[in-house]
C-alpha cells in the first residue's frame, strides 16, 4: 500500500470554521483496496472512522477523533455510458470538476445546487438540493452507486442490485460505510434561461404556489428588516446562449454579491443597529437581469462571504405561513438579521433520509455571517419549522435527535435497520450520528 496513513496533530475545521476535530490518524486511500485495507487497521486498533469532503456541512456529521479519510485521491470520471446516459465517477471528485467534464462531453446532470465546491459523496451523502419543480436533489439523480463497508466489502447497489441498501445509502450521512463512487444519470446539455427580479413580500408570498407550477427551477430571497425580495427564474430555453457580460456579470457575482456584501457584513457585526438600513440598501441594490447559459453556470454561483445556516424542509402547502410566521418574528424580536432567507422547492423522492422523502417539499434557510452569535436566531426559527412538520437538512445546524426524527420520516426504521446490518460495531459512529440516528 502507498504511504496514505499518517499520524496527525493537526486539526481540520470545516468551511465556516463552526466544527472542528483532531483525528488521530489521517487516511488517503488512492483505490479501493487500500480503502478496504485503512479500515480494517481502524477496526484493530479501536478507533472509528469518518470520510470527509470540501467540509461545506455546518453540523459535526464528518468530524471524529479517530480515523478522517480524505478522498483527494480517489477522483475523476470512471465511465461515461451513452447508451444508459449515465456517468459513473469516483466519490472525492469536486462537483466544480464533474461539472466542466460533462460539459466537454455535451453531458449535464439535470438539477443541482447552488455552489459546486462539495465533492461527489460528500453532497449526495447530506442531501444536498437546488431548487425544481419536477427535478430533485442530487442525490436523486444517483442510479447506482459503490460502498466500502466496515467489514471491507466492496458493496454495488442500485434499484436492481441490493436494493434495499440504494434505498438508504443514497442519503447515507456516512453511517452505512464510505462511497467511493457514484453513477448519475445525465443527459445531453441544454440551455437554461434565467431570470432574476425583484419582488415585494407580499406578492411572492400571495404568488408562491403559481410561481413554482410556471417554472421549471423557482426560488428566493427576502432580506429581513424589509419588505423586497430577490427571486430567480430558470426554464429551459432553446437558445442562443446569451451569458452574462463580463463586466455586468463581475458587478452582481463579484463587486455586489460577494465584496459589497463582505462589506455590510463586517460592519453589521460590529454595528448591530446598521444592519437594517443596510438590508433596505442591500435589498435594492441587485437589478432585474436575463441571460441564458448551460446549466452548472445557471443554477451555481460563487460563495465567498463566509456563514452559518440552519435549513428545514417543509411540506410544500406549509411555506407561506411559516414564511409569514419568521418574518413576523424578526419584526418584533430585537434580532438583527445580516443574510436573506433563501426559499426553494422540490418534488417528493423516495431515499429514506431525504428531506423531500415522499412528500413535495419547500426549503426555508437561514443564515448568518460567520462569528454572529447565531443561537437566539436559529433557535427561534427552528420552534417554527418544527411546529410544520419540518425536516433538518442533514448538513445544517439543527437541534433535532433520533426521537423527533423517526416521527418526521416514515421510513426512520428503514434506515436504522441497514445501518445495524452493514455496521453492527458502530466503526462510522460519532456523536452527530449518535444524536441523530441513535445508537
Amino acid at each position: 500500500m502507498t504511504d496514505t496513513y499518517a499520524r496527525t496533530t493537526s486539526t481540520w475545521r470545516n468551511w465556516a470554521g463552526n466544527v472542528t476535530a483532531r483525528p488521530a490518524r489521517v487516511a488517503s486511500p488512492a483505490s479501493v483496496d487500500e480503502l478496504a485495507e485503512v479500515l480494517r487497521r481502524a477496526s484493530e486498533d479501536g478507533l472509528t472512522v469518518k470520510p470527509v469532503g470540501t467540509g461545506h456541512s455546518f453540523t459535526a456529521t464528518a468530524a471524529t477523533d479517530g480515523v478522517l479519510i480524505r478522498p483527494d485521491l480517489l477522483t475523476g470520471i470512471r465511465d461515461i455510458d451513452r447508451s444508459a446516459m449515465t456517468v459513473t465517477v469516483e466519490a472525492g471528485t469536486p462537483l466544480k470538476r464533474l461539472n466542466a467534464a460533462l460539459a466537454r462531453e455535451g453531458l449535464s446532470l439535470t438539477n443541482m445546487g447552488d455552489i459546486m465546491e462539495q465533492t461527489v459523496a460528500g453532497a449526495t451523502s447530506t442531501g444536498t438540493h437546488g431548487t425544481g419543480r419536477d427535478s430533485a436533489s442530487i442525490a436523486a439523480q444517483i442510479r447506482a452507486l459503490e460502498l466500502v463497508t466496515a467489514d471491507g466489502t466492496v458493496l454495488r447497489c442500485s434499484a436492481d442490485e441490493n436494493p434495499d441498501v440504494f434505498a438508504a445509502a443514497r442519503i447515507g450521512l456516512g453511517a452505512l460505510g464510505v462511497v467511493t463512487a457514484v453513477t448519475f444519470a445525465v443527459e445531453p446539455v441544454f440551455l437554461l434561461t434565467a431570470r432574476e427580479e425583484p419582488m415585494t413580500f407580499d406578492r411572492v408570498t400571495a404568488d408562491f404556489g403559481q410561481l413554482v407550477a410556471e417554472n421549471e427551477h423557482f426560488e428566493f430571497y427576502w432580506f429581513p428588516h424589509t419588505g423586497n425580495c430577490n427571486t430567480k427564474r430558470n426554464n429551459r430555453s432553446a437558445g442562443p446562449a446569451d451569458p452574462p457580460g463580463r463586466i455586468s456579470g463581475w458587478i452582481e457575482d463579484e463587486l455586489l454579491s460577494n465584496g459589497v456584501f463582505q462589506v455590510a457584513c463586517s460592519v453589521g457585526r460590529v454595528l448591530p443597529g446598521a444592519i437594517p438600513s443596510l438590508a433596505r440598501i442591500s435589498s435594492r441594490a441587485l437589478s432585474a437581469r436575463t441571460y441564458t447559459d448551460i446549466p452548472y453556470k445557471v443554477f451555481t454561483s460563487p460563495r465567498r462571504v463566509r456563514f452559518v445556516e440552519m435549513e428545514y424542509a417543509l411540506p410544500r402547502e406549509a411555506a407561506v405561513e411559516a414564511l409569514r410566521e419568521l418574518k413576523a418574528m424578526v419584526e418584533r424580536s430585537p434580532l438583527r438579521i445580516s443574510f436573506p432567507v433563501e426559499v426553494r422547492t422540490a418534488p417528493a423522492d423516495d431515499i429514506a433520509l431525504s428531506t423531500a422523502s415522499g412528500r413535495e417539499s419547500a426549503y426555508i434557510a437561514v443564515h448568518l455571517y460567520r462569528g454572529t452569535p447565531y443561537q437566539a436566531y436559529f433557535t427561534a426559527v427552528e420552534r417554527i419549522m418544527t411546529a410544520h412538520e419540518g425536516r433538518p437538512h442533514w448538513g445544517k445546524i439543527h437541534t433535532r435527535d433520533s426521537a423527533y426524527l423517526a416521527g418526521a420520516y416514515p421510513r426512520f426504521g428503514e434506515f436504522t435497520a441497514v445501518r445495524d446490518r452493514l455496521d453492527p460495531d458502530r466503526l462510522f459512529a460519532n456523536d452527530y450520528l449518535r444524536r441523530v440516528l441513535g445508537d
